[in-house]
């Protein structure tokens, strides 16, 4: 594991844990959408897949501008957040219950994407890579309107869960 001697070190070393955490996410985003029994949240998860797709897309071109390579990390809090919900799905649940702990683990996931987007950005700033910033930017809008659809989602699938 290099050392953390400059900022452009960290840097790097917060890009290959994004880049780790998108491509976690497109492994375990097939399963939450295949167990999601609700339409809505079944369709917002899968324009999620392919938004991690344009995403992990976009981490690679930022990695070729800097003739840097994205792998050789492991994005450890992501590993945690996809486990809690790989926990989720092998609890029995009626399926609006299992719908809200979908979108629960969902928001955890886009919670933390939002933070480490936003950390990259600002790094991205002081290193004057203000192309860098703008696409991690983008990114990070791209996830707090996740975010906001998840939580649109939440109100009548909860409300469906505590009719049970």
């Amino acid at each position: 594991m290099p050392a953390l001697n400059t900022l452009m070190a960290l840097y790097l070393q917060q890009l290959r844990d994004l880049y780790s955490a998108e491509t976690q996410l497109l492994g375990a985003l097939p399963r939450l959408i295949a167990a999601a029994s609700d339409q809505t949240l079944r369709t917002g998860l899968e324009r999620h897949l392919d938004q991690t797709r344009v995403q992990a897309q976009r981490l690679e071109g930022l990695f070729m501008d800097l003739d840097q390579s994205p792998g050789g990390q492991t994005c450890q809090a992501m590993r945690g957040l996809l486990a809690e919900g790989d926990e989720l799905l092998r609890r029995d649940a009626p399926p609006a219950v299992r719908d809200a702990g979908l979108i629960a683990c969902a928001q955890r996931v886009e919670h933390y994407e939002i933070s480490a987007y936003g950390t990259a950005a600002k790094l991205a700033d002081v290193l004057q890579l203000p192309h860098h910033a703008e696409r991690l930017r983008l990114s990070e809008r791209e996830e707090q309107a996740a975010d906001l659809t998840l939580t649109a989602a939440a109100t009548p699938i909860n409300r469906a869960a505590l009719g049970l």
